[in-house]
């Protein structure tokens, strides 16, 4: 019977009804209203959705170091004696040749003068027997003179010679060391804090100051195995020079820096592995002429580590797990949301580059995930940038 009649029914002057039948008359009623209107479907799951980008991409491997200098001296006396003056201000750039100390020159000065006046003795002395040498020979002819004798004046001329010659040589080592006494900078560098003061007492072995060359900068690394392994296999096969054959390019960054502004190249590879920490120094050298880096300051590198043409990224947000699987989410020209197992490459600045799976033109999931319950589901996307686009990549891969 219709409820609606028999609420009607209820308007005759003779009908009376208890109270459990009114409440039974009204769950009728309740029930009959919701079958008259049918439940309206939830709408689908807002997603943001962004097209997977297929560009050339230069890995970029990153390891971290420290800066040293290409030439670097500990400055040492070749003489002792006291210093008498310094002529250089501490830290201050200084070229080759440069006279950074002054040590007494006195005594070097005298001995020196001792060591001419013997030279000048000995040549006196051998002018006088290469003449009496010459005069022997001269009456030996006619034999006036015993044969004894002229061989005692030639022994003596050439004894005299030979005096000359430790004569020269003696004046050339007191002159060499009356230039000792000035202490020259052997290269051309920043110099250090002086370690010796003026009326100190210094010997050959005191040092004396540091100079560090500052035109170019060496920035010393450390190589995983896997990367050494890698890089091998890379040059072998043609896709990357081997970097003990050319200059691999490098760009490092300082503690300040954000990225990697400054420019180099890998100069030398060591010979073995340490076979403890399992890795391999690597040295790169980059221009300095500015004076940015100093020796010993920490120093962030990014090595090419090879290429990949026509490589397709996503987003990493976008990848999910399903055990040991993993799959991301695109959604189709119906609006269904389906499931693509993909295998990963290597993380890179961000973005993932996928070996398999997914190619131009697929929309992938990025945000809303969580909210797509099974394959196939209706989504509402709504488009994204997945990354900027531009015509080719470089990429620094995480280790």
């Amino acid at each position: 019977m219709n409820v609606h009649k028999m609420f009607r029914s209820l308007r005759h002057p003779r009908a009376t009804l208890t109270i459990p039948a009114l409440l039974g008359l009204a769950l009728l009623a309740g029930c009959d209203t919701q079958a008259e209107s049918p439940q309206q479907a939830p709408p689908p799951p807002q997603v943001s959705v962004a097209e997977v980008l297929v560009q050339d991409v230069r890995y970029w491997d990153e390891f971290t170091g420290h800066v040293e200098a290409v030439e670097s001296v500990d400055l040492r006396p070749r003489v002792g004696g006291y210093i008498e003056r310094i002529n250089y201000t501490e830290g201050q750039l200084v070229e080759a040749g440069d006279v950074l100390f002054v040590i007494d020159q006195r005594p070097y000065q005298a001995e020196l003068s001792r060591a001419q006046a013997e030279l000048k003795r000995a040549e006196a002395n051998a002018e006088l027997t290469r003449a009496q040498a010459a005069r022997a020979e001269t009456l030996a002819k006619s034999r006036a003179i015993a044969r004894e004798e002229l061989d005692q004046r030639r022994a003596a001329s050439a004894q005299a010679a030979a005096d000359v010659l430790a004569s020269r040589a003696g004046v050339a080592r007191a002159s060499l060391d009356m230039a000792y006494t000035e202490v020259r900078a052997p290269i051309a560098g920043r110099t250090g804090r002086a370690l010796v003061t003026t009326g100190n007492l210094v010997s050959e072995a005191s040092p004396l100051t540091t100079i560090v060359s500052m035109d170019r900068a060496y920035v010393y690394f450390y190589a995983d195995e896997q990367s050494y392994l890698r890089y091998d296999a890379m040059a072998r096969s043609g896709e990357r020079p081997s970097s003990r054959e050319e200059r691999t390019p490098v760009r490092i960054g300082l503690a300040s820096d954000s990225g990697y502004p400054y420019a180099g190249q890998v100069d030398f590879v060591d010979n073995q592995l340490n076979a403890a920490a399992g890795t391999i120094l690597m040295r790169a050298v980059l221009d300095n002429r500015d004076g940015h880096f100093a020796p010993g300051m920490f120093a962030r590198v990014q090595l090419r580590g090879g290429s990949k043409d026509r490589a397709v990224l996503i987003d990493d947000k976008a990848v999910l797990t399903d055990q040991d699987r993993k799959f991301v989410y695109i959604v189709d020209a119906q609006g269904l949301a389906v499931r693509k197992d993909i295998q990963l490459g290597r993380k890179v600045d961000g973005l993932r580059v996928v070996e398999s799976g997914l190619e131009s033109g697929d929309r992938v999931v990025v945000r809303g995930t969580q909210r797509i319950f099974f394959p196939g589901m209706p989504v509402a996307a709504q488009s994204v940038a997945m990354r900027d686009s531009t015509p080719s990549m470089e990429l620094s891969a995480a280790h």
